[in-house]
């Protein structure tokens, strides 16, 4: 049995773990991320990996990050969250570390831990994975490997162009997926339901001490499953929009599986409902031919370090 570390670098936290070739996190540790310091957040990923593979025969190292990767699966090209600007992670954690190091997009070390231990494990090509959070990631695996693209930075799916000089996106595009399908389209959709039709959202605005602009996403859940109209609706429209997606992946690429993850699935058929009949209601023409199941997501918070350390183990 081999044993690698998997490294999860977020904007605000930075977890590890050691893991066997079964996807079995043994050990964990974590810190906050120093994300404002470039030489601070670099010492804190060789402290978390020092610390860990203390007691361990470790193999390599995965660090996922949240950023864009060059085509080496090196350098950090550009991290929006992050003070890492072509920054060559690989070869400083190595040279620290004495250990072999890959770096990888967050969105597709998680969308690998699918593929592999997770939603998708009985999958043996492909797969197509959405991650919803406060914006829309993912990720690709068709041919049993991740589709990383000429320069490294493929599978920005939530960047499809959804709405023709829809909403602004953090990308400098209008109408991205990532508007109409993410956590923060979620309450913007619920703030809009509140402020148009108050009588509708008493829950939800009593969650919020009756203003609409303190909505918040968990808010919106919580609502939602006690029977807020204005809550339910709001998970409807962004259903709507990523069963969409879904299914012009299941056109282009015709997977074996779609996942959709991230914190916001954690609402379970108050996302997933609309986002199936979407789906369907897409792919209708399509009734006699096979088509990807739409699956949630099974490791949540670990898929990060799950997924970085078996493309340590693959590298």
């Amino acid at each position: 049995m081999t044993l690698t570390i998997g490294v999860d670098v977020g904007g605000t936290k930075v977890a590890g773990g050691v893991v066997d070739d079964t996807g079995r996190v043994l050990v964990q540790a974590r810190r906050d991320t120093p994300a404002d310091d470039v030489g601070k957040t670099r010492d804190v990923i060789i402290e978390l990996v020092t610390e860990l593979s203390t007691g361990h025969q470790v193999d390599a190292v995965g660090i996922g990050a949240a950023g864009w990767i060059d085509a080496t699966r090196s350098t950090v090209l550009f991290a929006p969250n992050l003070a890492w600007r072509d920054e060559p992670l690989r070869d400083y954690v190595s040279a620290a570390t004495g250990l072999p190091v890959i770096v990888e997009n967050d969105g597709n070390v998680a969308a690998w831990a699918e593929f592999r231990h997770g939603a998708a494990r009985d999958a043996d090509d492909s797969m197509v994975m959405f991650t919803i959070g406060t914006g829309v990631g993912g990720g690709i695996v068709l041919g049993g490997e991740l589709v990383r693209g000429a320069h490294g930075i493929a599978a920005e799916l939530g960047h499809m162009l959804t709405v023709p000089d829809g909403h602004q996106c953090g990308c400098g595009r209008l109408g991205c997926i990532e508007q109409y399908a993410s956590g923060s389209a979620l309450v913007r959709f619920a703030r809009a339901g509140a402020r148009q039709e108050p009588q509708r959202a008493t829950a939800l605005l009593e969650l919020a001490g009756g203003e609409a602009e303190a909505i918040t996403g968990p808010m919106v859940t919580t609502a939602a499953q006690a029977g807020d109209p204005i809550s339910a609706e709001a998970f409807a429209q962004i259903g709507r929009w990523l069963g969409t997606s879904l299914a012009d992946m299941a056109q282009i690429l015709d997977p074996q599986v779609l996942v959709v993850g991230g914190g916001v699935v954690d609402a379970g058929d108050l996302l997933l409902g609309p986002t199936r009949r979407s789906f369907a209601d897409a792919l209708a023409q399509r009734s006699r031919l096979p088509v990807a199941e739409v699956r949630p997501a099974e490791l949540g918070n670990s898929a990060g370090v799950i997924g970085a350390a078996d493309l340590a183990r693959r590298r």
